[in-house]
């Protein structure tokens, strides 16, 4: 099995010190992802996120505010893609008076690399949104 890696970019109206807390902060990140989250965002701290029921279990590896964070990711319970056994980068580029944002996630089993395209273009959007000041207003991927 070959692993696979998604990588896309979005840019936000909002500097990188506003965008960076809604990686880390766990009352913000669930305003654009997710329903529940537990967060310790330092190196080797747990991340914890129940997305539309999903429960993404994890560890930042790397926590550079406002500019970088490298986390592991995966599902509680789910056979090719356990907690922890992805890796998610993110890098916050300061772009005049906004923020690029570029999401790397590496090691994606191949059947996961489409599942995990479609989630990021779901909820990055969100983040734009959010981050900027804005509401994303309810999100219809959350569990029913």
């Amino acid at each position: 099995m070959t692993d696979t890696t998604f990588a896309t970019s979005v840019r936000i109206a909002a500097r990188p010190d506003q965008v960076f807390p809604y990686l880390t902060d766990p009352s913000l990140i669930v305003r654009w992802m997710g329903e529940w989250a537990e967060l310790e965002a330092e190196p080797g701290g747990g991340f914890s996120v129940d997305i539309g029921g999903v429960p993404i279990r994890g560890r930042y590896v790397l926590v550079e505010p406002p500019h970088r964070l490298v986390l592991t990711w995966g599902a509680a319970g789910h056979e090719t893609m356990p907690a922890g056994s992805t890796t998610v980068d993110i890098t916050l580029r300061a772009d005049g008076d906004g923020t690029v944002v570029d999401l790397v996630h590496r090691d994606l089993p191949p059947d996961e690399q489409p599942k995990h395209e479609v989630g990021w273009g779901h909820f990055l959007p969100r983040l734009v949104t959010v981050a900027a000041g804005g509401d994303p207003g309810p999100d219809l991927w959350g569990p029913s």
